[in-house]
């Protein structure tokens, strides 16, 4: 069957990728800092267990030992403190042991979780008011979509399971449970510590699994909301091109591109022939090669200065030719053989340069007589 115009077939593009993050609209599953949030916390408690018992009990058993002994100096001092002051102190001091930590895990771990899917992206554009949120016909929408459709049987799903882990844990312990009574007090309260941990951890794993399915869900959501049609891409591309700024920088690019690979070819050169202040043609010959000298680079006023010294950098020789220089720059293009109109001229500078050198490359005809 034919596309039709309006369908959105075509994946977004990375034009519309970094705009979409400059609305605010970027993937992100609530489920992942979910199962984030409650994995690490129970695993916190987990460890911290140990320390909250201890530092509860040591601050009851203080203060119980102190109702024994009359509360402190004559019943209204201790440690020359007033009593209501210290017992606000004290129970500051419990509270910010026991559960600080655990305040302060609530608050980082959506933040960095949420940080870590969206890049730590800000956008005061996805918290401004919009009108378009009162509609109620697009409210009505939202909860027919396929989204709404996912996220209640998600719900449902993590309802169930979470049921039948919770109940095949207590029906495995229910013995047990019937057993405490005969153990001391501490041992009782370590079992159930225990036993509620190992709930935590199967509920902490139902919702990594769960998580896993809604990141994968959005993705998939997110990728095809944000396709397009192929005259979006048109239209994208269009603006693209027309934009100076993006010209600008893709010109510059391709200058410095073709620049690198000039230089990475003087070194081939067997001269460089020089305006002394303006221009450097760099010259190449090789018989078995070249039917003619080839321009192997060539530049004006900083361009010159790098060949040249790329050049000397090299032990490639460097003849001045006012005239012949100019004449080449302006000439010849780029990777192109010399006209015949300079042949007489240039192979009288080749000539030059190997006599300096005492001696001729293989193969060296002078082109000007072949």
């Amino acid at each position: 069957m034919p596309e039709t115009s309006g369908e959105k077939t075509e994946k977004a593009t990375p034009h519309k990728r970094r705009e979409q993050r400059k609305e605010g609209n970027v993937m992100q599953s609530k489920d992942v800092v979910t199962a984030a949030f409650i994995l690490l916390v129970f695993f916190v408690l987990r460890l911290m267990a140990g320390f909250m018992y201890q530092t509860v009990q040591n601050s009851m058993t203080y203060w119980l030992s102190l109702a024994g002994e009359g509360m402190g100096e004559n019943g209204r001092f201790i440690d020359g403190m007033p009593i209501a002051q210290k017992l606000i102190l004290e129970i500051g001091k419990v509270t910010l042991l026991t559960a600080g930590p655990i305040l302060l895990l609530s608050v980082l771990i959506p933040i960095l979780v949420t940080g870590i899917q969206t890049r730590f992206i800000f956008s005061q554009k996805s918290i401004q008011f919009k009108m378009s949120k009162l509609n109620p016909f697009k409210g009505i929408q939202k909860m027919f979509s396929l989204s709404a459709v996912f996220e209640l049987a998600k719900s449902i799903a993590k309802l169930v399971i979470l049921i039948a882990v919770v109940y095949d844990e207590i029906k495995g312990r229910i013995t047990d449970f019937a057993r405490l009574t005969r153990l001391s007090t501490g041992a009782a309260l370590l079992y159930v510590a225990e036993a509620t941990f190992a709930i935590c951890m199967k509920i902490a794993a139902v919702f990594v699994v769960v998580a896993a399915i809604d990141f994968l869900f959005q993705k998939y959501k997110w990728e095809k909301d944000m396709k397009m049609t192929k005259q979006e891409v048109k239209e994208e591309y269009k603006q693209m091109e027309g934009d100076p700024q993006i010209k600008s920088k893709r010109r510059q690019k391709q200058q410095q591109m073709a620049m690198s690979r000039m230089m990475q070819d003087v070194p081939s050169a067997d001269v460089v022939i020089r305006n002394p202040t303006h221009f450097a043609v760099a010259i190449r010959y090789d018989e078995e090669k070249d039917k003619a000298p080839v321009v192997v680079a060539k530049g004006a006023d900083n361009v010159a200065f790098k060949i040249i010294e790329k050049a000397e950098e090299n032990y490639i020789s460097i003849v001045e030719n006012v005239k012949l220089a100019r004449g080449l720059y302006k000439s010849v293009d780029l990777g192109r053989e010399i006209p015949y109109s300079f042949y007489q001229e240039v192979a009288e500078v080749l000539a030059f340069v190997y006599d300096m050198k005492g001696k001729k490359p293989k193969g060296y005809k002078d082109p000007a007589k072949q």
